[in-house]
């Protein structure tokens, strides 16, 4: 069974950091594109943040300099370390893995910044 499982989601003041993480389990993470999208009330699901399989990363131009995608293959995870958080940046996270036809998610995080 696949398991995408999200963590470190919360509140926080605008200018400050969080790093969310995901486990995955069932999976072979290694051969998986990972991404961080999120969606904020009323609005579509939109890509934050991916990286490849080869570490290859991109960013949605809305967090570039701000956020960093990252994995560590061996513990099956990847992370999101967000930086300078704006109110807009409020949404719930989700994590995504992708290869082929398989499509995964994660069923995702609060994050809220006050303003």
């Amino acid at each position: 069974q696949v398991q995408l499982e999200e963590s470190g989601g919360g509140l926080v003041q605008a200018g400050g950091s969080l790093r969310l993480s995901c486990a995955a389990s069932g999976i072979i993470f290694v051969i998986y594109d990972m991404g961080w999208y999120r969606q904020a009330p009323g609005k579509q699901r939109e890509l934050v943040a991916a990286i490849t399989t080869g570490g290859t990363t991109d960013y949605a131009d809305s967090v570039k300099d701000r956020f960093i995608i990252s994995r560590d293959n061996a513990k099956n995870t990847v992370y999101l370390q967000m930086n300078s958080l704006k109110p807009e940046d409020t949404a719930v996270y989700y994590c995504n893995g992708l290869r082929r036809w398989n499509n995964y998610w994660g069923q995702g995080t609060q994050v809220t910044v006050s303003s």
